[in-house]
């Protein structure tokens, strides 16, 4: 099955997040019953913040940020402007395997990471690319992954810190992971990298990985997978 890598609004073509909402459903939709292939797509968000299905009210940020309750696990992250998001909207090729296609979503940024110098590691027991601590600065995480699999199908997806103002993770606890920081390629780099610099070395490591990534174009047996991982 061929992967269809799709740009659909990065800036100043910034998507608002419940559009970005119903272009994931209805590519869900579309590609589980087989008229659509699997199709990443990419993006940069108008600032928000998203509440995984573990999220509790008293861990919602009040600056006026619009607060979105969505169906992948874990609890609160923010999306905005600087940073790039890819829903990969996949059918798996083998749906029980969920931890396998984290691991290549995870290497994907990894790799993509290298071009800039930085690099990007994993954590036992949280997804995501982390930066590791060194003698002046704490394990910080610098690209996130959370997902969901419905019908052999995959929702949500990753988001990698590209230029984007770190600021509103400091309204939140950023996937209730209070012992970490957060950052991004411009503050490891020293120099403005926006996701218009990142998003073809993504795309062609997507490419590189897509035999991988992609299963058959039979609808095959269902499943409903929620992934416990959260954005960050």
């Amino acid at each position: 099955m061929t992967l269809v890598l799709s740009r659909v609004g990065l800036a100043p073509d910034f998507i608002e997040y419940t559009d970005g909402w119903d272009m994931q459903r209805t590519l869900h939709e579309q590609v589980v019953d087989g008229s659509s292939p699997s199709t990443v797509l990419l993006l940069e968000h108008t600032a928000v913040y998203t509440a995984g299905k573990r999220t509790e009210d008293h861990e919602r940020p009040f600056d006026g940020t619009p607060v979105v309750p969505v169906d992948r696990g874990g609890k609160l992250t923010w999306h905005g402007p600087g940073q790039l998001v890819g829903y990969p909207i996949l059918r798996l090729r083998d749906p029980a395997r969920v931890a396998d296609y984290v691991h290549t979503l995870e290497e994907v940024i990894i790799t993509a990471l290298r071009h800039f110098g930085i690099d990007g590691i994993r954590i036992d027991g949280r997804s995501g690319v982390w930066l590791a601590a060194t003698d002046s600065r704490p394990t910080r995480k610098i690209a996130a992954i959370g997902i969901r699999v419905k019908d052999r199908v995959t929702m949500h997806g990753f988001a990698v810190n590209c230029s984007n103002d770190l600021g509103p993770f400091q309204q939140i606890v950023p996937c209730g992971i209070s012992d970490a920081g957060v950052t991004s390629i411009s503050s490891e780099c020293g120099r403005t990298v926006t996701p218009e610099a990142v998003v073809s070395l993504i795309e062609a490591e997507l490419r590189k990985n897509e035999a991988l990534l992609v299963g058959e174009d039979d609808a095959g047996s269902a499943h409903d997978i929620p992934s416990e991982g959260a954005l960050l």
